[in-house]
């Protein structure tokens, strides 16, 4: 399991205790709902079942998908691309000011 600050990545058919499963692409309202309890969310990055390498949608789409995710309050995430959505998890929380930035620039032109 891979640790971004505030968030986890599980392999997409990985049980997490004490997690609450949102399922496979849940409306975000319902995230959000689901977000409001003391719980952590988990949302399906593949559909049941066919979890598994060529079965989930590519790692653009999905990233995108996790990150509308990680902003409506889900917290693990169980996906075939962990390093990718990893990252993703990693920026939403530099954005978020959970966590500082990897690298701080400042540059005048």
């Amino acid at each position: 399991m891979r640790e971004a600050t505030g968030f986890s990545v599980v392999p997409p058919d990985a049980t997490v205790d004490g997690a609450v499963d949102a399922g496979y692409r849940p409306t975000v309202a319902r995230v959000r709902e689901l977000a409001a309890g003391d719980r952590p969310v988990l949302v399906r990055c593949a559909p049941p079942g066919e979890a598994g390498p060529g079965r989930e949608p590519g790692p653009a789409e999905t990233i995108a998908a996790v990150v509308v995710y990680a902003w409506s309050g889900a917290r693990v995430f169980a996906t075939g691309h962990p390093r990718e959505v990893g990252q993703a998890l990693d920026m939403v929380a530099s954005i978020s000011g959970v966590r500082p930035p990897a690298v701080a620039r400042r540059g005048l032109v």
